[in-house]
């Protein structure tokens, strides 16, 4: 973590030398397994005020007799630091999207979904067929995998379960977050109660707010 955040100085150094040069602070979604988001937390706090945690949030699908399981965090710091967090969640298996700044003055409406890609998949879907106009701007997915239990309501004895676990975790569930933009104020709201009605976790970015 020291040698992060020494790589990270020297690298403000040199852009620094350009008093022309503004380093520009912008926004960052990461989502994985639970493992992977206590790094990058610690990694935040860690990094000398350069990078805030905004929120982070664990998930926990129900689907059939399964539960999936899965955590994201939202942060928000300069160009440079995010740069060396993608860099380590793409390296861990991580989900990672990037909002710079500029995407506030320049796109309408900007939301970020975060779900499992056969759910996200089907939900632009959907929003596509109500004829609203909008684009994908950005869109990254999980290459590790995130943790699938049996649900509570299943009544069997825990080492039962431990012995099945690696059976129901065979398959590997993707992770998707994506950031897309509404091209009209009208259509927001449809576009929330589309995704949250399916089971997706929505960041709508006029609910962000953030302290210079």
């Amino acid at each position: 973590m020291i040698e992060d955040n020494i790589r990270i100085l020297r690298q403000a150094a040199r852009i620094t030398t350009d008093s022309s040069y503004k380093i520009e602070k912008s926004w960052c979604v990461i989502a994985g397994n639970a493992d992977l988001i206590d790094a990058m937390a610690y990694k935040a706090i860690a990094s000398n005020h350069n990078v805030k945690i905004l929120f982070r949030e664990h998930v926990i699908l129900k689907e059939g007799k399964l539960d999936k399981k899965f955590d994201f965090i939202m942060l928000y710091g300069n160009s440079i630091s995010m740069n060396d967090f993608k860099n380590e969640t793409k390296k861990r298996g991580g989900a990672f999207i990037d909002i710079p700044r500029n995407y506030l003055g320049e796109e309408p409406n900007l939301m970020a979904f975060v779900a499992p890609d056969n759910i996200i998949r089907n939900v632009v879907s959907l929003i596509e067929k109500s004829k609203i106009s909008f684009a994908i701007l950005q869109e990254s997915q999980t290459t590790g995998f995130i943790n699938i239990d049996l649900s509570n309501e299943v009544k069997l004895p825990n080492f039962i379960k431990s012995a099945l676990k690696p059976f129901y975790n065979a398959n590997e569930v993707v992770l998707s977050t994506i950031l897309i933009s509404v091209d009209k104020d009208e259509y927001v709201k449809k576009v929330q109660s589309i995704a949250t009605s399916n089971k997706i976790f929505v960041i709508d970015f006029k609910d962000i707010v953030t302290e210079e």
